[in-house]
């Protein structure tokens, strides 16, 4: 049996039989409670939100945690491929074409490992990227709640990493956003945008995110970003010169008359925004998929053989859906999975085995990809004696094509959600190097 073999089943087995590591989600919640107060918030999120942090641990092989970073590598120089980028840009609103210094923080690859024998050695599939991902910093706060009673894992096992150091790593990120976009210039003000963010499911981490800019030294503000002034030459609040936008808002190229002020401050380059639309056109439009995994599309463009082995190992086929092949995509449909070219957090995503005609009427009218259907890896939870399986999926904060945190969500359903009892963000855990 190789080594990798034997770390995949080892992972496996865990997945299947160890309880013992995991996270104390009563101090969890307390210090994330003395975190919120020192910005005026009694907050105990753990209560409010009950199922957003899960007390199990998911763990992987090391061979998939280098397998994913290295897709990651593979479809960054893919992106920056001429022929893609070119591509990609023709079908994207104008805004896209702006191609500002600044890379765009917390990259999301979402991955699926599959259930099948861990022994086949699959690659972890790549199911979609967001540029907008939530939950980074809400996942180093869930490190500093981990707990092991088993000596033997809890040596073996590598975890999220140090809070302190994933912290300052973090504003470092943004620090260099900065950096890129207006050189030696003083930052000053960050704003944390959302539409309504109060209102927003994760509006537990923008206050982390403000307290964190604070003990660094910056001014941060939570905004809703329909309160965003703009005075032909500044985005402002009150008022506040506003330095850099840390963008959460989900009409990905500021169409909606609410981000006129926002549109306006990044045509005129008067604001660093990230993530900002050329990201969400060059990454995360689903559509993207389809050309990643078109070999002789990427081998006309020149793009390096062993790239392109890489992203088909690693991404399922996916085909834009048109309605001439509506018949062959109903007929195929139980072995594929919908989502729209532009979507966000598994909003108006399908499994095609439980389509409706009425659905896929209206998947035909919309701008859809097809995705071959790959199933997600699987965590058995425990209900006293009773065993219950839990859904996974592997999701990669990414900066600058580095990977700087891996985290789990846990989940019953098509779609990972935050309603599942036992489920939500999990740590991830695999074998040190």
């Amino acid at each position: 049996m190789s080594v990798n073999t034997s770390e995949l089943l080892q992972a496996a087995r865990l997945n299947r039989d160890c309880f013992c590591i995991g996270a104390d989600l009563a101090a969890l919640g307390a210090w994330l409670r003395e975190d919120l107060a020192r910005r005026g918030y009694d907050w105990s999120v753990v209560e409010t939100h009950p199922h957003l942090f899960s007390e199990l641990a998911v763990f992987v092989s090391r061979r998939h945690v280098e397998r994913m970073q290295h897709l990651i590598s593979a479809l960054e120089s893919a992106v920056a491929n001429p022929g893609y980028v070119a591509t990609v840009l023709a079908q994207a609103p104008p805004i896209a074409r702006i191609a500002p210094a600044q890379r765009g923080v917390f990259f999301g690859y979402d991955f699926h490992i599959g259930q099948d024998d861990p022994a086949a050695e699959r690659d972890p599939q790549l199911i979609e990227i967001n540029t907008n991902a939530g939950g980074a910093l809400l996942n180093v706060e869930l490190g500093r709640a981990q707990r092991a009673c088993c000596k033997e894992v809890e040596h073996l096992l590598t975890g999220p990493g140090d809070v302190n150091t994933l912290e300052a790593d973090i504003v470092a990120m943004f620090r260099n956003e900065w950096r890129l976009a207006r050189g030696a210039a003083p930052l000053g003000h960050v704003a944390i945008v959302d539409d309504d963010p109060a209102a927003q499911y994760l509006y537990p981490e923008f206050l982390l995110f403000a307290r964190l800019f604070e003990m660094h030294g910056l001014r941060a503000t939570i905004v809703d970003a329909a309160a965003l002034e703009w005075d032909g030459a500044a985005l402002r609040h009150e008022g506040r010169r506003i330095d850099l936008v840390y963008n959460r808002v989900t009409d990905f190229y500021l169409e909606e008359p609410r981000h006129a002020a926002l549109r306006a401050a990044y045509l005129a380059d008067a604001a660093v925004l990230t993530p900002h639309p050329r990201a969400h056109a060059l990454y995360a439009d689903k559509r993207n998929l389809a050309l990643l995994t078109d070999a002789d599309r990427l081998r006309q463009w020149g793009v390096p053989q062993d790239v392109i082995d890489g992203l088909l190992a690693g991404i399922p086929v996916t085909r834009v859906v048109e309605a001439a092949d509506a018949e062959s995509l109903w007929a195929r449909r139980k072995g594929l999975f919908f989502k729209p070219a532009c979507g966000f957090g598994s909003r108006g995503s399908y499994r095609g085995d439980k389509l409706t005609r009425k659905v896929f009427a209206e998947i035909l009218a919309g701008q859809y990809v097809a995705q071959a259907m790959v199933p997600p890896g699987e965590r058995l939870a425990r209900e006293g004696d009773v065993p219950r399986s839990l859904k996974l999926d592997l999701r990669n904060y990414v900066y600058d094509g580095r990977v700087q945190l891996v985290a789990a969500r846990l989940y019953q359903g098509q779609t990972t959600n935050f309603r599942t009892a036992g489920g939500g963000f999990a740590p991830v855990f695999y074998p040190p190097a």
